[in-house]
């Protein structure tokens, strides 16, 4: 019985030397080898409204955008959706915020301005930016508007959906 206690304690090192090397997301770091930083998110890219407009589904080969919130999404993989002659393309290639908020394609709710909005129009609109397109689709910018004030100045309270390491202050 004493030479198998040994080989019980060596059962959980085990076990947890393969959780630790199969885990996704640890780092893995072997003997010898220094750890490595932990890595950045891509860059936080800036689309003025004329920039944002290139990207609306009109040119085969070009990606599709479009801003909720002032964040912009690549909605590429729902092209079906978003692309030339869908459904929904009317929001691509701009910040329709309003429009999403109020499942709208009329051309005067295709804008980022929510002035007016009804509470529950609020709350459609943050349960779709968080459930449909912050799930389903990459961020690749944010709107001028998101990142900079009226006068051009940095929005010192910026932060990105999804870089929490983000400082505004590092960018400009």
């Amino acid at each position: 019985m004493a030479a198998s206690a040994p080989g019980r304690r060596l059962r959980p090192l085990a076990a947890l030397v393969l959780v630790l090397a199969l885990a996704p997301g640890l780092p893995a770091v072997r003997a010898g080898q220094a750890p490595r930083p932990a890595e950045r998110g891509p860059p936080v890219r800036l689309f003025t409204e004329d920039e944002l407009a290139r990207y609306s589904g009109e040119q085969d080969g070009q990606p599709i955008y479009m801003a909720v919130k002032g964040v912009v999404f690549d909605v590429t993989s729902g092209k079906e959706f978003y692309g030339r002659g869908a459904p929904y393309n009317a929001l691509t290639g701009k910040d329709s915020t309003r429009g999403v908020a109020k499942m709208s394609l009329d051309p005067a709710d295709l804008t980022h301005d929510i002035t007016g909005l009804t509470a529950k129009e609020l709350e459609s609109l943050d349960d779709v930016f968080t459930r449909v397109y912050k799930a389903k689709y990459p961020i690749v910018g944010y709107t001028a508007r998101r990142i900079l004030n009226e006068d051009g100045s940095p929005n010192l309270d910026f932060k990105p959906e999804d870089q929490p390491h983000f400082d505004i202050k590092d960018e400009f």
